[in-house]
């Protein structure tokens, strides 16, 4: 059984890293004492080692030991034996490559569905739907195709942004880019607000944290999600 938190992003404004998320990350790896970190999305171009020990330190907060997958000499086999799994934010081009280059793409799919849990913020929450293509990210290198987890039956836009109609800023809103999406596309598109997450438990996809998400499908309306909902309908 699936057993899952894909978090919008890791650090709330003003919040240490991973922080709001503790008491949900206590209760997904309460079973485990060290859990595999992949660093691949590699935000703002730091090293592996570096963004392994920022994530090692805030697991240690919590008790809990964090290795980096780079670490191991074979990745495949690292994921297969790992207790809990997490993967960090950063640029979803560069971490799909990674994980295809690794060729480790279809056993994390198949590791995370038998119940191994897992934590995905940004970039690896965006590698949890069918497809890498509503990322918010520059295309800085190309994988080998778009194709994702698939964890989830549809995708998501993790730090998603409501429109300001205020603004005097000329460029595409979040909104407008999905439905460029839909233009050719059919897959369904959550919008994740800051400080939200879903939850995939016991055959449940529940939508938690303080906001509303917003649902686009192609030719329709967007709505609103409300917290706590069950999105399990959703594909």
């Amino acid at each position: 059984m699936k057993n899952l938190i894909i978090a919008s992003t890791s650090t709330l404004h003003g919040g240490e890293y991973l922080e709001y998320l503790f008491p949900e990350l206590q209760l997904l790896f309460k079973d485990c004492k060290t859990i595999l970190f992949i660093p691949y999305a590699r935000p703002n171009g730091i090293s592996h080692d570096e963004y392994t020990s920022k994530a090692a330190l805030a697991f240690a907060k919590i008790k809990i030991t964090l290795k980096g997958i780079h670490e191991f000499e074979d990745p495949i086999t690292a994921i297969k034996n790992a207790e809990g799994i997490f993967t960090g934010g950063g640029n979803t081009f560069v971490l799909v490559y990674q994980l295809y280059k690794n060729q480790i793409m279809n056993v994390l799919a198949e590791t995370i569905k038998k119940g191994t849990p897992y934590l995905g913020t940004s970039a690896g929450s965006n590698i949890c739907g069918l497809t890498m293509q509503t990322t918010n990210d520059m295309p800085i290198i190309y994988p080998p195709t778009f194709k994702t987890l698939g964890i989830i039956p549809f995708n998501i836009n993790p730090h998603y942004l409501d429109t300001d109609l205020q603004s005097k800023h000329m460029g595409e809103t979040r909104e407008t880019r999905i439905k460029e999406f839909h233009t050719i596309n059919t897959i369904p598109v959550l919008g994740l607000r800051e400080g939200s997450w879903l939850e995939i438990k016991d055959g449940k996809n529940i939508l938690k944290g303080p906001f509303t998400a917003r649902l686009f499908r192609r030719n329709e309306t967007p709505t609103e999600i409300e917290s706590g909902s069950d999105i399990s309908h959703v594909k």
